[in-house]
């Protein structure tokens, strides 16, 4: 069985099984990662898929995260994500490997074919149901926007990302998956204790959030008090915890999504 058979929604356990003990060969290095980011393949009992492995002392020290946690936050992302029952995230654990400790996440393959969600348009043709972000030109001067799609999905994502503070998400990081769901990877630099949400995903901005983002958050609270806390609390700090339950109360009062800071980039740089 490959990588692109195993789904990650329908195969949940047998994935997280598979990352957990499975034998790990690293095919090769991410070169435009920040971040020491490497492929392998992952095989156990006759099963085989391919996999991003991120050792911690591959880490990029960072002046406003502590050195060391990236690994714990991309699994916390996941164990969020699975909590929400949107599995927006894929399986990701965190264990040994080649080079130590570190996150280690089901690969997802994009279709040839995947429409794109997120990017940079012509600004005189932009697409429909589509949202400007940013203006932009390119090396001749031609106008361009940074826009993404109006796509429920997305929507979901742009929640994920307020819920656990995400300050990088790129349009990059943005996958679509041959089950034709999204997936958002790359999570290292979440649920901090500041504010620092960055995304390319603004363009609901201030609208109210769907019923099925409301009901998630009433369901989350909950789970935050209880075995998903517990969970957590094995990579993040009390702190950052009590911050991670107070975002999603704050949520739950405004029914909004949020609106870009005034005192920080609102977009990441690149952007994609």
């Amino acid at each position: 069985m490959t990588s692109s058979e195993l789904q990650p929604r329908q195969d949940g356990d047998a994935a997280l099984r598979l990352l957990r003990d499975g034998s790990l060969e690293l095919e090769g290095r991410l070169v435009d990662a920040s971040n020491t980011t490497l492929r392998g393949f992952l095989t156990l009992d006759g099963v085989t898929a391919r996999c991003v492995y991120k050792p911690v002392r591959g880490e990029r020290p960072l002046w406003d995260f502590p050195d060391g946690t990236l690994a714990g936050r991309e699994v916390s992302a996941y164990v969020v994500s699975r909590a929400t029952g949107w599995d927006l995230v894929p399986p990701t654990v965190l264990r040994d490997g080649p080079f130590g400790p570190g996150s280690c996440q089901l690969w997802i393959d994009e279709p040839a074919d995947a429409e794109p969600l997120v990017g940079f348009v012509p600004a005189a043709a932009l697409p429909p149901r589509w949202f400007p972000i940013a203006a932009a030109r390119d090396d001749d001067g031609t106008p361009y926007a940074l826009a993404h799609a109006d796509d429920p999905r997305l929507a979901r994502l742009a929640v994920l990302d307020a819920v656990i503070n995400n300050a990088d998400r790129k349009g990059g990081h943005v996958l679509v998956g041959p089950d034709d769901r999204i997936y958002g990877v790359d999570h290292g630099v979440s649920f901090h204790v500041e504010e620092k949400l960055r995304t390319v995903l603004w363009g609901w901005a201030g609208r109210p959030l769907p019923t099925d983002a409301v009901e998630m958050l009433d369901a989350l609270a909950g789970q935050l008090a209880g075995a998903v806390g517990a969970e957590l609390a094995d990579h993040l700090t009390l702190a950052e915890l009590a911050e991670l339950a107070a975002r999603v109360d704050r949520l739950r009062h405004t029914g909004c999504f949020p609106q870009p800071s005034q005192d920080w980039p609102a977009v990441p740089w690149p952007p994609m």
